[in-house]
């Protein structure tokens, strides 16, 4: 079923934010996040409603004792029209470009240069306008991390994670992993960068189609195996 571009827009600052935090929306919240009045968005919110985009619930208005408040959240029709967007406006060549230069960054990585590379990735990943590009900046990030700390580390993390590396909780394992060897290493500035990227990187990893998870993995795996 087809969307207006105002609902496409208010539909997908639902899903952002209900991903954020795996909790139904109130419309005052998705409002706030788009700059409209809590009206405009409660209208918006009934009429996706009964297009089966989004369902309603109700919980306790820690407001107003006693009184409850309505809550939406998106549906699986919402996140399927999402993600059979983003693959039929997936361009591969530009994924190619994007795993060539993660590769190149890799190949230039020694143990003189690891901080350097590390610099120049943090300052690419912000122009990443697709999900798939940040998504693969960020795994391109912590390999060169791995890298840094030498081999001995990256034979760990990679015997770690090898039985799950073709799947979502594979990448995320990696990350994870990564970002707890690493994090004692770093300064408190870096350190809270890194867990923002990688809070947003989780949040955008769900949001990918089944296709670009598998992409991701592919990456992941030619890079470590």
């Amino acid at each position: 079923m087809q969307l207006t571009k105002r609902r496409l827009q208010f539909l997908d600052k639902l899903i952002e934010l209900y991903q954020r935090t795996r909790l139904p929306i109130h419309y005052e919240t998705l409002a706030t996040s788009l700059g409209v009045s809590k009206w405009t968005a409660y209208d918006m919110m009934k009429e996706m409603e009964k297009q089966g985009f989004v369902s309603r619930s109700y919980e306790v208005n820690a407001k107003e004792t006693g009184r409850s408040q309505v809550v939406f959240a998106p549906t699986e029709q919402a996140n399927d029209l999402f993600k059979q967007s983003r693959e039929d406006n997936f361009d591969s060549s530009d994924w190619e470009h994007t795993t060539a230069h993660i590769r190149k960054l890799l190949g230039s990585v020694k143990d003189s240069n690891a901080n350097e590379v590390i610099r120049k990735v943090m300052s690419e990943i912000s122009s990443k306008a697709s999900n798939l590009e940040f998504c693969g900046y960020i795994l391109g990030l912590f390999l060169i991390y791995i890298k840094k700390l030498g081999t001995k580390t990256e034979r760990l993390v990679t015997g770690l994670v090898s039985k799950r590396l073709h799947s979502e909780s594979g990448i995320q394992l990696f990350v994870g992993t990564v970002l707890g060897t690493i994090i004692q290493t770093i300064n408190d500035e870096m350190g809270n960068e890194l867990t923002e990227l990688v809070s947003k990187f989780l949040d955008t990893l769900n949001r990918l189609s089944n296709n670009e998870q598998r992409m991701l993995s592919d990456l992941l795996h030619e890079a470590l195996v």
